[in-house]
């Protein structure tokens, strides 16, 4: 990839990068929708070790990709607690 020439072209580089990560996003959460059914009370949905397990591999590749470790645990601390939340919402749906 060039460098870029102007903060017009980051910003539309990002935004390009923004859309690929809302589509993966949303195949995500069809899998956590369908994960929900799986699942028998909110402790199996809030299901702590696996998120550590989730947050350790999320650090180890994104010091593999050159991403701050940091950047990616916060982000993926959001992302799971947003999900974690979505999921919640579905399994009571269900119940």
């Amino acid at each position: 990839m060039s460098a870029p020439q102007s903060l017009t072209e980051i910003r539309t580089r990002i935004d390009a990068i923004d859309g690929d990560l809302i589509r993966l996003l949303a195949a995500r959460q069809k899998l956590v929708r369908a994960a929900a059914g799986f699942k028998k009370d909110e402790q199996a949905v809030r299901a702590p070790d696996r998120v550590e397990q989730v947050v350790t591999l999320a650090r180890e590749r994104a010091a593999a990709a050159r991403l701050e470790p940091a950047v990616a645990e916060a982000v993926w601390r959001a992302m799971i607690g947003a999900f974690i939340d979505l999921e919640l919402g579905e399994h009571s749906r269900r119940s």
